[in-house]
């Protein structure tokens, strides 16, 4: 999986990200509400270049809409996919790394309003090529982050 930038709340994980563990870490202003049934987020990025808000509910399915038949079969297609790879900021090489989960439970969330800069910026997804399909959400997983290998790049 490609991960374009990471953002975080902690000054300790941003100065520290990409020295002591992978992933050059962006600092950014998060607010979340998560009542249990519902879930609204909000994230600024400091240096004003990304903003994310979602907000949705607990469900039972995913929409009909969705490329996937269940919820289960997301889950199936996510889990695999462990192994993440950071952009850098000299732009060289990604850094790898790894989620370890000690066991894997997703629910799906039924979306009442979902924005993200990233995916809304035209220069990097011309209109109409991408679009939301669903929101899967983890709670409670025990997990760890490991090193992966980096990627140099050509």
């Amino acid at each position: 999986m490609y991960i374009p930038r990471r953002d975080t709340g902690s000054l300790l994980t941003h100065l520290a990200g990409g020295r002591i563990f992978p992933g050059e870490h962006q600092l950014a202003a998060f607010r979340v509400q998560d009542t249990g049934a519902t879930i609204d987020l909000n994230m600024n990025s400091a240096d004003g270049l990304v903003q994310v808000d979602v907000a949705g509910s607990m469900a039972s399915e995913l929409p009909a809409t969705s490329i996937f038949r269940t919820v289960n079969d997301a889950s199936a297609f996510f889990e695999p996919g462990v192994v993440g790879y950071s952009a850098t900021a000299s732009g060289r090489r990604l850094d790898g790394v790894v989620l370890k989960t000690h066991s894997w439970s997703v629910a799906p969330l039924a979306i009442e309003r979902v924005s993200s800069s990233y995916f809304a910026d035209g220069r990097v997804f011309p209109a109409g090529s991408v679009s939301f399909d669903c929101a899967l959400i983890m709670r409670n997983i025990a997990h760890e982050w490991h090193a992966g290998e980096p990627m140099y790049l050509v």
